[in-house]
């Protein structure tokens, strides 16, 4: 049976991960009061969240201190934030229901597999594309909760412009880690 060493669970960067999910019931609730100040401070709190995802990772590895709590808990964290952002958004019809479908059904599929993958001994390492995909839904889902237009800039066009970024990112960084992932999984079937 492998043992681990002993893990300090709540460290500095689980509690931010922590606290990524903890705010995410306040950013639907202030989404619910449609209104430039709700969205702003919704917008503001999504920001804040999706900075955190940056500053745990940072901090897990330069301290030495990644935990399997945080390697389970960081991607729900981030798959949490975005799909209650993304569905909020439908409901006040500041994004299109396919689109966040689409997305949405992206994640799900791919952790699934990142599931099949664990169980096979299967490592796939996030890809830059990976990373690239995250930003733009950020960026785009941000803009979006933001919506209304400030010093003269249409928040609304372009958070929409970075939803259409967002999803060609999102379905190009899916299907190419379906490919890798059959690529080591099948290798004897793989052309080229």
């Amino acid at each position: 049976m492998k043992t681990h060493p002993p893990e300090k669970l709540w460290n500095l960067a689980n509690r931010l991960t922590l606290a990524r999910i903890v705010v995410i019931p306040l950013i639907v609730v202030l989404l619910f009061f449609p209104g430039k100040v709700p969205s702003f401070f919704a917008a503001l709190l999504y920001l804040l969240a999706a900075l955190t995802d940056i500053v745990d990772g940072y901090l897990a590895r330069r301290m030495k201190i990644v935990t399997r709590l945080g390697r389970f808990l960081d991607p729900l964290a981030d798959k949490l934030l975005l799909t209650s952002a993304l569905i909020m958004l439908i409901g006040l019809n500041r994004a299109p229901t396919w689109m966040v479908t689409i997305i949405i059904g992206r994640e799900i599929a791919v952790t699934g597999l990142r599931g099949i993958a664990v169980t096979e001994n299967i490592i796939i390492s996030a890809s830059r594309l990976g990373k690239y995909k995250a930003l733009a839904q950020s960026i785009a889902t941000n803009l979006l909760i933001l919506h209304y237009d400030y010093l003269s800039l249409p928040i609304e066009k372009l958070g929409m412009i970075f939803l259409w970024i967002a999803l060609v990112m999102t379905v190009w960084s899916g299907v190419d880690y379906f490919v890798r992932f059959f690529k080591k999984a099948f290798p004897e079937n793989t052309v080229g």
